[in-house]
């Protein structure tokens, strides 16, 4: 399917990028990995992706530097980006939107939420 959308997942965590790969691409996503904030630059800057879920606490760059220099660099091109943290996210909302996030969901998370929480990203 030519519309599909892709979805570039970012976490640190291996075992949490698996299961939200696997659904991702169950919910008919195409879906990209990275495991920290440099490789989201990197394949961001190799492939259009219309969604990152963008962990906050990872190596070499949070989620909001990425944020940021996602939505600097691409400007209107950028894709949306959902932060993914533990911390309360009604305190990061300000600095996630600030960032140049779209939106934040807290972990731990349902997928039924986080399918939710896509979708009306994306809309």
């Amino acid at each position: 399917m030519a519309d599909r959308k892709h979805i570039l997942v970012a976490d640190d965590d291996p075992e949490l990028i698996e299961l939200l790969q696997m659904d991702l691409i169950k919910e008919g996503y195409e879906v990209l990995t990275a495991s920290n904030g440099k490789e989201v630059l990197q394949i961001l800057n190799q492939k259009a992706v219309d969604l990152v879920l963008l962990d906050i606490m990872m190596p070499y760059m949070d989620g909001y530097h990425v944020a940021y220099e996602v939505s600097t660099k691409l400007g209107s091109s950028a894709p949306k980006i959902l932060l993914m943290t533990s911390r309360d996210t009604s305190r990061e909302k300000g600095v996630a939107m600030l960032s140049g996030a779209t939106d934040v969901i807290q972990k731990p998370f349902g997928l039924q939420d986080l399918h939710t929480k896509i979708k009306e990203v994306l809309k």
